[in-house]
């Protein structure tokens, strides 16, 4: 196998940039072990070109947050539970994969909080639960069944594609939107900073705490009402204030 049929491979499989470099480092990795084998002589895998597809990135392209106008149109329909879903994680921050894998031990309802066990990023927090979305969470908390916080209809935990593919896809056509679940993490930053609320808040809130310096860790321990109230302080549409969740 030469360059050009290494090359061919990542030109035609249909992948993204992010699945690319996982395959060029598999080449990397045969390379490597076939020339300590002595079974060739030099390694192609090292001319391979992925950087041309690198905006061929599906999470790149569509890390695009809701606007106050469809916030709204969501809010319309806070009574179906689904939609709920798409609120709590608008309102929390957390990772669809966080809060599809959130078991009810984890839901501390009285003290206004979700305890997020596996991250992304191995670390685990405390994320308070917006007083707006406190409704839908405790519905979804006595309506389960089962270990886990969010269900299906036969009482099992839900597993990403099954959610994505028949629920939160069908629900953005049917708003005429094409925003991601990871779009909903994106939007409860933009309005946690737009409500002025510390970025070490944020970044404890959502689970950044890799990007904190040295005197933000210091200060992990942040008592929970002050989170409450960082939370609580982004955008809600004005006619709902008044009304009776």
């Amino acid at each position: 196998m030469k360059t050009s049929d290494l090359q061919n491979v990542i030109d035609t499989c249909g992948k993204h940039y992010p699945t690319l470099r996982k395959i060029k480092i598999l080449f990397n990795q045969m390379y490597a072990y076939a020339m300590k084998l002595d079974l060739c002589g030099k390694d192609y895998s090292k001319y391979v070109d992925i950087a041309k597809h690198s905006d061929d990135n599906p999470d790149k392209y569509n890390r695009k947050c809701f606007t106050k106008e469809q916030i709204d149109t969501l809010w319309k329909f806070k009574n179906d539970k689904y939609y709920q879903i798409i609120l709590i994680l608008t309102y929390s921050g957390v990772r669809i994969n966080e809060i599809l894998n959130l078991k009810k031990k984890h839901v501390f309802l009285d003290e206004h909080y979700i305890f997020i066990e596996k991250s992304k990023n191995k670390k685990q927090r405390k994320v308070p639960i917006n007083d707006h979305i406190y409704p839908f969470i405790k519905n979804w908390y006595e309506s389960s069944q089962c270990e886990y916080l969010l269900h299906t209809e036969k009482q099992q935990q839900f597993k990403y594609r099954n959610y994505y593919d028949s629920y939160f896809v069908p629900l953005m056509e049917q708003l005429g939107l094409d925003q991601t679940p990871h779009c909903c993490r994106y939007t409860c930053i933009s309005l946690m900073t737009e409500a002025k609320v510390s970025p070490t808040y944020i970044k404890l809130i959502v689970g950044h705490k890799g990007a904190m310096n040295v005197t933000e860790e210091v200060y992990t321990h942040i008592d929970m009402n002050y989170l409450l109230e960082a939370v609580n302080s982004i955008y809600y549409p004005e006619h709902l204030n008044s009304t009776s969740q």
